[in-house]
């Protein structure tokens, strides 16, 4: 008789084997020996999703996963559900109770299409909870409800839910580090997480304003345009300064779709807070047509000495406003004091054919001594080859640096489109 590894492995390295397949065909090896029969039992991550659905009509997907939760023994520490196709608010409502009593510590449910699911109250009395996602979803904590006091990881999109009882929801979360939103529908986002390390926020929320939260390391924040869009939150003195001072410790951070128009709002002042000294990766989205807007993207580079990698996606919208703040923008292309000792990657996407997107190179190549590449990656043909003609003519003060033009980039793989918008996948940590 031939030997059996896998049979012979301790039961942990079976339980990670098992938890790394299709919960579908984890319950299929009960069928290998006796020895198997209920090893897929003890399984503590379950994820239902479109690879447990049976190929045998009279097998609903209801039916599998209250078949795995019955004949499941132990904790469950992860349970996923991703796909919803006839099924019912009542069937999840059991579903969740089931785990109220199991000391769930990660719970993921993306409803993708139909209705919006009202989360249960039993399920805000899962304390060991640490992982917490949900997309198209309602949430209406009880008024008993105290926090998750263990959550670290929060992530919401499309969700229906009150200012207030977000905001509450947040604070009441002391330990989170990790956190995504999409599409909420907040005018102004007020974010307070003292251990707050990564943020990204995607569309819905005009400005984002963080109050007790100095800790974050990555931030993306992405916002549609609005018309209003400077007067959105009730800022005195300048919103760059104030979103800055928050971000002492940032590493990464990407302003996008029309984020900036925030940002470039109140009394654009060149004194801003203590520079940011550990930010090596910046990605802006600007509009080339506006002189404030490029003024405060230069004030926001001179305030990160250490950026490593840079990432502009330009675009033209409307004539621009501001005199002053174009006069000024001539003035610092002249006479910059504060060369980038540490950039070497430079990548620019989209409109080219924008007025001033050139001098904005040319500052670039003439500040940046150690700069190894530039990549150019225009949306659309029009007037390529003459920018290629323009942009080698331009002086730079790193003799080794080497400036790669990109083929047209179609519009499905553009990072943002003609007016900064961008793609987005699946909500996900």
């Amino acid at each position: 008789m031939e030997l059996d590894i896998i049979s012979n492995l301790p039961s942990d390295v079976i339980e990670q084997i098992l938890s790394h397949l299709p919960i579908r065909d984890a319950v299929r090896t009960s069928i290998l020996s006796r020895n198997w029969r209920y090893r897929w039992a003890t399984i503590r991550h379950l994820v239902f999703d479109n690879q447990c659905v049976s190929t045998q009509k009279h097998i609903s997907f209801v039916n599998i996963v209250d078949h795995v939760l019955q004949g499941h023994i132990g904790p469950i520490h992860k349970f996923e559900l991703s796909y919803l196709d006839g099924v019912a608010s009542r069937d999840i409502d059991r579903w969740i109770h089931h785990l109220s009593r199991n000391s769930v510590k990660e719970f993921i449910l993306r409803i993708w299409k139909g209705y919006s699911y009202s989360i249960p109250s039993y399920m805000f009395s899962c304390k060991d909870m640490i992982h917490l996602l949900l997309v198209n979803c309602e949430l209406k904590p009880p008024p008993t409800f105290k926090g998750f006091r263990n959550l670290k990881c929060l992530a919401l999109g499309y969700l229906t839910l009150s200012q207030d009882v977000f905001q509450n929801l947040i604070a009441c979360c002391p330990l989170l580090e990790r956190l995504a939103l999409e599409k909420l529908d907040f005018a102004c986002l007020k974010i307070d997480a003292p251990n707050l390390q990564f943020l990204d926020v995607v569309r819905g929320c005009q400005d984002v304003i963080f109050e007790n939260t100095l800790n974050p390391a990555d931030v993306r924040i992405y916002t549609d345009a609005n018309d209003d869009q400077r007067r959105v939150c009730d800022r005195s003195g300048s919103n760059l300064g104030k979103f800055l001072v928050h971000l002492p410790r940032i590493q990464r951070l990407q302003i996008e779709g029309y984020f900036l128009q925030i940002l470039a709002a109140g009394a654009l002042s060149a004194k801003l807070p203590e520079p940011c000294l550990h930010l090596n990766f910046l990605y802006i989205t600007v509009n080339f047509c506006d002189p404030v807007e490029i003024l405060t993207a230069l004030y926001l580079l001179r305030s990160s000495p250490a950026v490593q990698e840079l990432e502009i996606c330009l675009y033209g919208r409307g004539k621009g406003e501001g005199e002053a703040a174009l006069s000024e923008v001539n003035s610092l292309y002249g006479n910059w004091i504060c060369p980038f000792t540490q950039l070497r990657l430079v990548k620019l996407s989209n409109q080219w054919g924008v007025k001033n997107a050139l001098d904005f190179v040319r500052f670039l190549l003439l500040n940046s001594p150690v700069l190894e590449k530039i990549i150019i990656a225009p949306a659309y043909d029009h007037g390529s080859q003459e920018l290629v003609k323009q942009v080698l003519r331009l002086g730079r003060a790193s003799v080794h640096s080497e400036i790669i033009f990109l083929d047209l980039v179609p519009a499905k793989s553009r990072r943002c489109d003609h007016a900064g918008h961008i793609v987005h996948g699946r909500l996900i940590f």
